[in-house]
């Protein structure tokens, strides 16, 4: 074999090109050995081999680097020193929503004393609550950070010892070890009419009262995936918080479970209380998570299963809390979840590069963009999960986006729809391409067709090399239907003509 008798004196270079292409898609060693592995466990690396190619200490053998060049969609001969590597790229941490770069001049109105002055009277003059805003702060320190909170992680994996698909049992004994006695109780679903004057239905799933009673709805024996979480988010509270933190009420329904608590009186006041309460409920929601899918198996669980929904099942969580955990245990860094829970209800449970929404559930818009991947799944709901691929403008570039959307059902009785997707702009880029240049040419087709385009066969090809390497199964299934036009609202619709008023039709 040619490469096998060449591949000692072409090499010096090997190690270098495979640790770059590593971190440039975010693997660390054990991911890329256990990748390696899955395509043939005969010649793949282990961490430490691997090491030691990386450093240059060894050569791998013709067959092995047959492996490794199949984990990133290479051919042999680009591993060879007559092949350059293209420059490192530092990785594009997005805009994390807001304004990106603009200078914030004259200086002194952003000081601590003006926005201290100003920010209650905003509040005031839009109706934002004081705790909506503390949880818009959330938010941004969530995007911030890219949803990484390892402290939160270590937290909940001393407490569950990195277990994943914990039973109901397994979760009642956990909570018994913190000091909580279990009650169950029967509370049926109310209707409800929430902040938009949209009615829903909403169902207490369990209630705390001091010094340490949690009371649980008969109902969750039917959901077990839910009645796992709430029994998590009370565990976390009281290894995170104690006791004196703990939520009275966690629900299901329109009212966000853990943003908003059913009764309490509304205020726009931003009090220190509210910021304090919010947040200890995300945090104590970041460790529920955590406990039920604890990072390293739960990234295995999903690489040995393409990053499918369905893993959920395997996981024994629900498809929200497995959706949420794919966004922080995915090597790959650019990530986003949202929630549409009815006609004008779209949270952004993680908006990671800082996608500007087309609504949100604090207002309404009167010229929503229907053609996100969500909406339509909420007037007519799917059994299978669906995927989509999307261009939009953010800060006046084309982005590429690809999702996967699911139905379902809450334990009130409510139709939502989960989304889980990526911003494929830094991918292309990784890869030695130009997002900016491929994501024009998309929206310039999309324009010209009417709002949706074929994908050009150069382009699939190109996204369904990503999609084998980041091991995404839904990006491949995304790109066989067509790219389709996406904007934050009627009034920036790129569409010629645009579809601002026919929204509904289309």
């Amino acid at each position: 074999m040619a490469v096998s008798k060449s591949l000692i004196r072409q090499s010096h270079f090997l190690g270098t090109k495979v640790r770059n292409l590593r971190k440039r898609n975010h693997l660390t060693m054990e991911d890329l050995s256990a990748r390696c592995v899955r395509i043939n466990p005969e010649y793949a690396p282990s961490v430490s081999y691997l090491s030691m190619i990386e450093r240059g200490k060894r050569v791998p053998s013709a067959e092995m680097l047959e492996v490794i060049a199949e984990v990133f969609q290479k051919p042999i001969s680009w591993f060879l020193d007559d092949e350059p590597a293209y420059a490192d790229i530092t990785p594009n941490k997005g805009n994390r929503g807001g304004i990106n770069g603009m200078a914030l001049e004259p200086s002194f109105l952003f000081s601590n004393d003006i926005l201290q002055i100003a920010i209650p009277e905003m509040l005031s003059q839009t109706g934002i609550t004081g705790r909506q805003f503390a949880h818009l702060l959330i938010r941004a320190h969530q995007e911030s950070l890219q949803n990484h909170f390892p402290d939160l992680e270590r937290a909940a994996e001393d407490v569950g010892t990195k277990r994943l698909n914990l039973d109901v049992d397994d979760l009642l004994d956990l909570a018994q070890h913190v000091g909580l006695t279990i009650h169950w109780m029967k509370r049926p679903p109310q209707q409800v009419v929430d902040e938009l004057g949209i009615s829903a239905k909403q169902l207490v799933t369990s209630f705390f009262e001091p010094p340490g009673h949690v009371y649980l709805n008969e109902m969750l024996r039917a959901y077990p995936t839910r009645l796992k979480y709430d029994l998590a988010v009370y565990i976390g509270n009281i290894v995170l918080h104690s006791k004196d933190g703990l939520k009275s009420v966690l629900t299901i329904g329109h009212t966000n479970s853990w943003e908003e608590t059913p009764h309490a009186p509304s205020s726009t006041e931003l009090n220190s209380q509210d910021i304090l309460q919010a947040w200890r409920d995300f945090e104590s929601s970041f460790f529920a998570g955590a406990l039920l899918c604890p990072k390293v198996p739960f990234r295995q669980l999903l690489d040995r299963n393409g990053y499918e929904i369905s893993a959920h099942e395997k996981a024994g969580v629900s498809p929200s809390v497995a959706m949420r955990r794919m966004t922080v245990v995915s090597p790959y860094p650019h990530w986003h979840y949202f929630d549409a829970y009815g006609k004008g209800k779209l949270k952004a449970v993680y908006r990671g590069n800082g996608i500007p929404l087309p609504w949100g559930n604090m207002r309404t818009v009167n010229d929503p963009c229907q053609h996100w991947a969500v909406f339509p799944r909420l007037s007519a709901p799917q059994a299978q999960s669906s995927a989509q691929i999307s261009i939009l403008n953010v800060a006046n570039e084309p982005r590429i986006y690809c999702c996967e959307s699911i139905n379902i059902t809450d334990a009130a009785g409510n139709n939502r729809v989960l989304c889980a997707g990526i911003d494929l702009n830094p991918a292309i880029n990784a890869q030695g391409g130009d997002a900016l240049t491929v994501a024009a040419e998309l929206q310039a087709s999309c324009v010209t067709k009417g709002g949706t385009t074929p994908i050009p066969a150069l382009i699939k090809k190109d996204l369904r090399t990503i999609a084998k390497i980041l091991n995404i199964n839904w990006i491949e299934r995304g790109i066989e239907s067509d790219a389709r036009l996406i904007c934050s609202r009627g009034a920036v619709c790129p569409r010629n003509p645009s579809c601002y008023g026919k929204c509904d039709s289309q």
